[in-house]
């Protein structure tokens, strides 16, 4: 059953505050961006195709405090037009959200062929550490800074059909261990979130189907799959200043599916 959520744009504290979101367009990044947007944030969204954020922009509808980029987060070059667009806009970064996520259903990670292997690694991983590394030069003068990755369960648990997926969501959260102890001198806090099973278009071959959807709400503990609001909230969370002693930490939000 969906569940009904309230807001309140006093929780954290996030006024005035600029944020990256990768992949922003639709799904947990457009849920993440609105609810900054509540919170009186400042957001530049970014995604592939410019149809999409155009539409997405729209659906935002807050004015100057947003701005949406066309960049695909594996090139190098658009990665740095993108934090470019956003100082010059902005003049500052206080968090990034590497939220950008694809797969393509592998059942024999043996047999993937590499062109698949590469795909889903660099949008992915390599995205993330792009998108990190450019950030982290800028917040690094800023003297503060938040990362947020979004990760998966797939990352932690072997899956039908996620192999490479879960390979590279796996290397986010090393992704995220790693540079939490590198940045910490920085006053940059580096964290993940990892998300079940989420009511998303990316997970809707899974969830719209009823017989499919019975079957993984029986290892939810909760008895549901996720809104996309329950993984908003944790983001949010680990990007406010209730935050600041966190840092390179996983946060599994999966409605205990991986207790046992």
């Amino acid at each position: 059953m969906k569940q009904e959520f309230w807001y309140n744009s006093s929780w954290y504290n996030l006024e005035e505050r600029v944020f990256v979101v990768t992949g922003a367009t639709r799904g947990i990044g457009l849920e993440i961006a609105k609810n900054l947007i509540v919170q009186g944030a400042r957001v530049v969204i970014c995604g592939r195709k410019e149809a999409g954020i155009d539409t997405a922009v729209k659906e935002l509808g807050a004015g100057d405090n947003v701005m949406g980029i066309q960049a695909h987060v594996a090139r190098e070059d658009d990665v740095e037009r993108l934090f470019n667009a956003t100082m010059d806009r902005f003049g500052r970064l206080d968090a990034l959200v590497n939220n950008v996520g694809m797969n393509l259903l592998t059942p024999s990670t043996s047999e993937t062929d590499l062109g698949q292997w590469n795909k889903i690694i660099e949008t992915n991983l390599t995205g993330a550490f792009l998108c990190s590394r450019k950030g982290a030069t800028i917040m690094k003068k800023q003297g503060h800074g938040k990362i947020v990755n979004i990760s998966s369960i797939a990352g932690r648990k072997a899956s039908p059909g996620m192999g490479v997926y879960g390979i590279a969501k796996a290397g986010i959260e090393m992704l995220t261990r790693v540079l939490g102890s590198e940045l910490a001198p920085f006053n940059i806090q580096v964290n993940a979130v990892a998300p079940g099973m989420v009511r998303t278009d990316f997970s809707r071959p899974f969830w719209s189907n009823e017989d499919i959807l019975e079957q993984i709400v029986k290892t939810i503990p909760l008895g549901r799959i996720a809104e996309p609001i329950d993984i908003v909230h944790p983001v949010l969370f680990l990007c406010s200043d209730a935050a600041n002693y966190i840092t390179g930490h996983v946060l599994v939000v999966d409605g205990g599916a991986t207790i046992v």
